[in-house]
């Protein structure tokens, strides 16, 4: 604990190295930054044409004022003052299946209102607007200089809560203000948010230029997706934040974004606003290594798992297919994703670097006397807690997702009947209802498919993370035979009559644990092996977390300083800024991919077969050449490459020209790239983004919504107008 109250002295030292200095990084164009740090990046000089406050300026309106989050995740931006916001088609993919029935598909066929009073509601929709961002580290940390234990974290608790208070009381009407930890505890920001409860689908291209290509395009280059779509946001008359009503009005942003028709060409300096997932780029090389080699292959097969069993469920009718592809498409862009991750990592043997780092981080430690009374024994630490947790780490990551009450709700049901019976607990009129919803959207396809997944991961462990209560019960078979047993097991809980109905779940709660193991000897073994072990794991959890964090803090500041740069905060969901280049790049030898793709080169991709199938309309128009003014050449502009630092949940945000103007939307990221949580390579890593010019080609031209575009503001140059009439 020594340790841990020295690194908070630290932490109020970086916070005032940090008021007065420009960042260094030691990659350039890496990092998602906080809002407040915009001003200390030397934009100018890297090629942004307005001024740094007219990205973000906490005393004014700027342009990070239109920027707003989706509540599935995604980013979005104000396009116009009527509260029209532009995102991913596959951001609002979620509401076009909820709003569709048989024989009215709007997941594949789209959907478009013809004014304002035909936009339908993006049911479970919202948005969130950040009115403030800040650094409150300093504040957090006020008074804790001399303690430790229990008692910093209940000064911290303390200092947090407090704030959180006083800037409540100071805060927008119905904007919410909270704090969080970010990269372990090195930083503190306080945010401010307001959300909007009614959102509204205005348009989405079919799917088959929403998400043209599908999953064999998914994270690859070239890529020609209209990954697009239009939503408006609506507040109660009084501007208040309502739910759905008739009565509500378009939303009135205090910021729109201004659209280029310009163009961009290689090399131009391009920005993104938005709000990316989660990233860990500071973290030791024993973390990177159980991610690799254990948490990622883990997610995708359990994944795959899941989507197996909804393509099979699916399969039952038409209307189970379309109520489940928006499922599907999600965990598949999911599996992908980790697969890209194991690759990246592996390919620039992240965890050889990081461990060569570690080696010359001990050494440049144990070199000055000043550094070791600084940083003392933390790698040393970092490898024992590391061991000591992740030695039962493949047992310990099965047992912890074993049941999940998304892909096997009545597994999770019996568990939690089982280990309330043990406990004398009795079932609560509040849970009855929570139960019966639950049946009343069960797909026992996709259940049984991962408990038989779950099974065969645990007889797959290795020989010293046995989980030793499903080895007496399965283990006295093993390969065909245990598969056997095991699809027994699944079926006895997805297929039977045992545990078929919300009635039956309720009778578990009415009859005493020696009744239940009597009735269900198998299952109620499992279920306590499974409730001990995790328990243990809790206990293992906890005791590392206490840990790991204060360390973790430790070992980036020793880090940083090594290096001579400065660590930005890791993603979190809030909105950060990246910047970068309209850029192509190599993916593997003799391979060279240019940063640009077409309309024309859609088309030469068609099958005629999904998700290769080119609407014969947008066919039509290539062969006419009729663009408006949106084309260029031969062709309209499709999407284009940049190496804007993006991760899941830059999905939909704009992407900006020097001059703070809208010329595309970040979709997608480029499979060489992924593992972008953990790694930052400027080589590969691609943010992918469909071209604004295609997004108003495909709105005016194709869909014939031009009425959409009316509201927008649309800046096109004389040079690029003349440039138009010239290839006309």
């Amino acid at each position: 604990m020594k340790k841990f109250k020295l690194f908070i002295s630290y932490v109020l030292l970086l916070c005032i190295f940090v008021s007065n200095t420009s960042i260094v990084l030691s990659k350039p164009e890496e990092g998602m930054f906080p809002p407040d740090r915009i001003s200390r990046l030397d934009l100018n000089k890297k090629g942004l044409k307005i001024k740094p406050s007219d990205l973000y300026n906490p005393n004014g309106v700027d342009i990070s004022d239109a920027v707003v989050r989706l509540s599935i995740g995604c980013s979005g931006a104000f396009v116009s003052p009527k509260g029209l916001i532009l995102t991913n088609h596959h951001c609002v993919f979620d509401a076009l299946v909820s709003a569709s029935s048989p024989g009215k598909d709007y997941g594949k066929e789209g959907f478009r209102a013809g004014s304002m009073t035909e936009e339908i509601p993006a049911q479970n929709y919202s948005i969130f607007i950040t009115n403030r961002v800040e650094d409150v580290t300093s504040k957090v940390l006020a008074g804790t200089e001399n303690l430790e234990g229990e008692q910093l974290e209940k000064a911290i608790d303390e200092n947090t809560q407090k704030l959180v208070k006083s800037e409540q009381e100071k805060a927008s009407k119905g904007a919410i203000v909270r704090i969080q930890a970010v990269n372990s505890g090195l930083f503190y920001y306080l945010y401010e948010t307001f959300e909007i409860k009614d959102i509204r689908l205005v348009y989405a291209p079919p799917q088959n230029i929403g998400y043209f290509g599908g999953d064999p395009d998914n994270f690859e280059w070239t890529r020609h997706a209209g990954d697009f779509a239009f939503l408006r946001a609506y507040v109660a008359p009084d501007g208040t934040s309502a739910p759905y009503s008739p009565n509500n009005v378009p939303y009135q942003p205090k910021k729109h974004l201004t659209i280029s028709l310009d163009g961009i060409k290689e090399n131009d300096f391009v920005f993104v606003m938005g709000y990316p997932g989660s990233t860990t780029r500071y973290r030791e090389s024993q973390s990177i290594q159980y991610n690799q080699e254990v948490n990622f292959p883990f997610i995708v097969n359990y994944l795959k798992a899941w989507v197996n069993g909804l393509y099979k469920a699916g399969e039952e009718s038409e209307e189970k297919r379309i109520k489940l592809q928006s499922d599907i498409f999600s965990l598949n862009n999911s599996i992908k994703a980790y697969e890209g991750g194991i690759n990246t990592l592996r390919r620039a043997d992240v965890v050889a670097k990081r461990r060569a780092e570690e080696e010359k981080l001990a050494s440049w430690i144990n070199a000055d006397p000043n550094r070791k009374a600084k940083y003392g024994t933390v790698l040393e630490e970092l490898q024992k807690a590391s061991e000591e947790y992740y030695r039962t780490g493949a047992r310990d990551r099965i047992l912890r997702t074993i049941p999940n009450p998304n892909s096997t709700p009545i597994f999770s049901l019996i568990v939690d009947a089982i280990n309330a019976v043990s406990q004398g607990k009795k079932l609560q009129d509040s849970e009855k209802t929570a139960i019966k919803a639950i049946f009343s959207s069960h797909e026992p396809l996709v259940e049984e498919e991962v408990i038989k997944f779950y099974l065969k991961a645990i007889d797959e462990l290795p020989a010293n993370q046995k989980f030793q209560t499903a080895e007496k019960i399965f283990g006295q078979s093993s390969g065909k035979k245990r598969r056997m047993e095991e699809a027994e097991f699944a079926e006895i809980i997805v297929k039977g009559d045992q545990f078929n109905s919300p009635e039956k779940i309720f009778a578990l709660y009415e009859k005493s644990l020696d009744e239940l193991k009597q009735k269900y000897p198998k299952i109620v073994e499992f279920i306590l092996g499974l409730l001990q072990e995790r328990n243990e794991i809790k206990e293992r959890t906890s005791k590392f977390s206490k840990k790991i964090d204060s360390l973790r803090v430790l070992y980036q500041k020793a880090m940083a300083e090594m290096k001579g740069i400065e660590p930005y905060p890791d993603a979190n969901s809030t909105l950060r800024f990246t910047y970068g280049y309209i850029k192509g790049y190599e993916p593997r030898e003799a391979v060279i991919y240019q940063p640009f793709t077409t309309l024309k080169g859609m088309i030469e991709k068609d099958t005629g077969i999904p998700p290769f199938d080119v609407p014969v309309k947008l066919k039509e128009l290539q062969a006419k050449k009729d663009f408006g003014r949106y084309g260029v050449g031969d062709s309209v502009p499709l999407n284009f490459l940049a190496t804007t630092d993006i991760i899941g949940g830059n999905s939909g945000s704009p992407i900006m020209n020097a001059e703070g103007e809208q010329i595309g939307i970040i979709f997608d990221g480029n499979y060489e790239g992924l593992g972008n949580d953990i790694y930052y390579d400027l080589a590969y890593n691609r943010a992918i983004a469909v071209d604004i010019r295609f997004v108003l080609f495909v709105t005016e031209k194709f869909a014939d919504a031009g009425w959409i575009l009316q509201e927008l503001t649309i800046k096109e140059s004389k040079k690029a107008r003349t440039a138009q009439n010239k290839s006309k």
